[in-house]
């Protein structure tokens, strides 16, 4: 069997960042690529199905639940996220490196399956600030804010759990923590 890629698998709260950091990321370093996630929730504008999440119905999500094609999967906020089974053993087989975007207990369920994976929290630079940066989308309700608001505190709590931890407070410093990371395990 041949050499496998590294598996980077980063969290980060809701808002903090992840998507930009990691969009810039791949922008740079060619040799990452991008697990994509099924998901029940609903598009957000300009996501496009298999690009930025796998768009299923909650029932697709359970049946994949029921035969096993999940590597982990969680219900967050009211949706189901997951990572297939099949896309990610293909690419870790193809790429040099793969990045798993999930949250922190889908996170610590991949570890343990993978534990050669390389974790890295992103951290957003304060809760004001990821406050700031959630309402300033004008995407969500109060109501769902404020669950996201409650879940990120949790998560920063599971933050020293992580291989690494990169502060998204000035984004090309944080995109060239991260690719330095990826440097380093995939040399």
């Amino acid at each position: 069997m041949g050499k496998q890629g590294v598996l980077l698998v980063v969290s980060a709260p809701s808002g903090c960042g992840k998507d930009t950091l990691l969009a810039e990321a791949f922008r740079q370093e060619p040799r990452l690529t991008r697990s994509v996630s099924a998901t029940t929730r609903a598009p957000r504008e300009g996501e496009v199905n298999g690009r930025d999440y796998i768009f299923m119905t909650e029932r697709d999500f359970k049946l994949l639940i029921e035969l096993n094609g999940l590597v982990e999967y969680t219900n967050y906020v009211g949706s189901f996220y997951g990572t297939p089974k099949a896309e990610l053993g293909n690419l870790l087989a193809a790429k040099d490196g793969v990045v798993l975007k999930i949250e922190t207990e889908g996170a610590a369920r991949v570890k343990a399956m993978f534990p050669e994976s390389v974790s890295v929290f992103i951290m957003p630079p304060s809760e004001a600030e990821l406050e700031r940066r959630l309402r300033s989308r004008g995407t969500d309700t109060e109501e769902k804010i404020k669950q996201r608001l409650a879940v990120a505190k949790s998560e920063m709590a599971l933050a020293e759990n992580y291989d690494r931890v990169v502060v998204n407070d000035d984004l090309d410093t944080a995109v060239n923590e991260f690719l330095a990371i990826f440097r380093e395990y995939s040399s």
